[in-house]
C-alpha cells in the first residue's frame, strides 16, 4: 500500500516539532537533533521535517511503498513521466535504508518513490550529523520551493 510522503527543511526544529506534534495530534514516531518523522494513519501519509541547513520550503515529495512489486510498478511509471529518473538501491538517507527512484517534476521538485529496508543509525550513513542538505534528493535543476510561494495559510488570512 501507497503512503504519502512530505520532506520539509526547517529553521527550528524544536519549534516546528511542538507546532506538528500539536497539528497532527502525536509525538514523532522517528526523532533525531537534525530531523522528526510522523507515519501517520488519517491520513496515511509519512511525514519528515529536518534542520540540515538548507533554505525552509518544500524539500520533496514522494510514496513510500511497502514492497519491491510496489516499488517496481512506481518505477514503471516514474519512467514514462520523466526520462531523467536516478534509481539508488540500497542507498541511505534520512535514518534508513532505502531503494529509490527519483524524478524531478517540471516546476524542479523533487520526487522519489522508495522501498525503506531498515533503520540506519546516522543520516545517510555519514559521520558528521550536521552541514549537510536536508535529505538526499538529486540537486533540482529549479530552487527550492518556499513555504510561502505554495500557498500555505497564514494566521488570520482566512484560506483554511
Amino acid at each position: 500500500m501507497k503512503r504519502f510522503h512530505v520532506h520539509l527543511a526547517v529553521d527550528d526544529l524544536a519549534t516546528s516539532i511542538a507546532f506538528y506534534q500539536q497539528l497532527f495530534q502525536a509525538a514523532p514516531t522517528v526523532q533525531h537533533a537534525d530531523y522528526a518523522k510522523w507515519m501517520l494513519e488519517d491520513p496515511r501519509v509519512n511525514f519528515a521535517i529536518s534542520a540540515r541547513g538548507a533554505a525552509p520550503g518544500l524539500d520533496h515529495l514522494g510514496f513510500q511503498v511497502d514492497s519491491e512489486p510496489e516499488l517496481d510498478a512506481l518505477q514503471a511509471q516514474l519512467a514514462a513521466a520523466d526520462m531523467s529518473m536516478v534509481s539508488e538501491p540500497g542507498t541511505a538517507c534520512c535514518y534508513a535504508e532505502s531503494n529509490k527512484h527519483w524524478v524531478t517534476d517540471p516546476n524542479g521538485i523533487a520526487w522519489e518513490c522508495y522501498h525503506t529496508l531498515g533503520a540506519i543509525p546516522t543520516f545517510n550513513r555519514g559521520a558528521a550529523e550536521g552541514g549537510q542538505n536536508a535529505c538526499c534528493a538529486p540537486k533540482a535543476e529549479k530552487p527550492r520551493v518556499k513555504l510561502s510561494e505554495l500557498g500555505v495559510c497564514k494566521p488570520g488570512s482566512g484560506c483554511c
